[in-house]
């Protein structure tokens, strides 16, 4: 008899195109993919671990897709994603309810995963984060049928003081330029009209390559027939070079929107996130985009909260929001962390 799988994927898009691969591996391999948690033999949580919030939204999750081991037909909970990576012995320790925990560089091995599961074993795989990116694995997409995620790379080298993706996501690995393109050709193919280039910091693609970058795969990407937009997100100020100016400017497939995630503007607090960008030169860049496309649509993130911001570093960003008005602007408060036991206690609390 065909298993049944359900997904819950929580957090960004690179962890949605995550698990649109689990599900194509799973598809591929014979399973049936239902969207009712009451149908399905087995259940997946693609967890986020980046904030309190979202840690508590996982959590919350798990365990309302656990009742479903009663209630329904569920018989094996995988708990997978950047909670899972981050957390792995504490979840296994917390949550009897969850069998399996894999995290972000092993979510490929989901059907070994599972068969080890109907071997009898409760399984925790993590820690294999510097992995080497698998390139032609099946996908399914759940975004709506014309517009699709791209990654084009994975990890991070940035290593902000306020951000613990490298540490769950591992070293920046720029997938390859073959087969970005590839992988773009058959969304395309399948009826895709627009692509939404994404990575934990996109400027940085190709640096492991010669003569390859994010200027020269756009440039290639402009001539996949029947494509109508290229979408730029997570583009960081400090890597927005000339030429990708330049490409954005010229190409008319290339949606005249970037996503800049500046987090402050004042000095002092940008050296304490270890950003490398100072306000001048973001400054500077921002004037530089308007001058070459004048149409340009921005986006960025901030942190209000962070230690050491003082009432003056807090007037200072908000007179340069209004010197530089943004199109879409979020901001982040981080000045309390929550602990994960903490929050698993409270939400069990208020289920029993």
């Amino acid at each position: 008899m065909t298993s049944r799988i359900g997904m819950i994927s929580l957090g960004c898009s690179k962890n949605q195109v995550d698990a649109e691969i689990m599900l194509g591996i799973l598809s591929k391999a014979g399973f049936e993919i239902v969207s009712d948690s009451k149908e399905a033999d087995i259940i997946i949580v693609n967890t986020c671990g980046f904030i309190g919030p979202a840690k508590e939204e996982s959590i919350e999750a798990v365990l309302e897709q656990a009742q479903y081991k009663k209630a329904g037909k569920c018989k094996l909970l995988i708990m997978t994603g950047c909670l899972a990576e981050r957390y792995q012995k504490e979840l296994m320790d917390e949550l009897p309810e969850v069998d399996a925990i894999i995290g972000t560089g092993n979510y490929t091995r989901i059907l070994e995963v599972i068969n080890q599961f109907k071997a009898g074993n409760r399984i925790v795989m993590g820690g294999n984060i510097d992995c080497s990116i698998e390139e032609g694995l099946p996908r399914i997409l759940s975004t709506p049928g014309t517009t699709a995620y791209l990654k084009i790379a994975e990890g991070c080298d940035n290593h902000c003081t306020y951000c613990v993706i490298p540490q769950i996501r591992g070293k920046y690995r720029s997938r390859s330029f073959e087969g970005v393109i590839q992988e773009a050709k058959e969304l395309v193919d399948k009826g895709v009209r627009e692509l939404i280039l994404i990575a934990q910091d996109i400027t940085r693609y190709g640096q492991e390559f010669d003569d390859v970058n994010l200027a020269k795969l756009l440039r290639k990407l402009c001539e996949i027939n029947d494509l109508k937009w290229i979408r730029l997100l997570y583009c960081y100020p400090e890597r927005i070079s000339e030429e990708l100016i330049e490409v954005i400017a010229e190409e008319d497939k290339i949606c005249k929107y970037l996503d800049i995630p500046i987090q402050h503007i004042n000095d002092t607090i940008l050296k304490r996130m270890n950003r490398l960008s100072t306000s001048a030169s973001i400054k500077e860049l921002l004037r530089r985009v308007k001058d070459a496309i004048p149409n340009i649509v921005l986006r960025t993130s901030l942190i209000v909260g962070f230690p050491g911001e003082k009432d003056e570093h807090f007037h200072e960003l908000a007179d340069f929001i209004q010197e530089f008005p943004f199109h879409h602007l979020g901001v982040s408060n981080i000045h309390r962390k929550r602990v994960l036991r903490l929050i698993i206690t409270r939400i069990k609390l208020m289920k029993a």
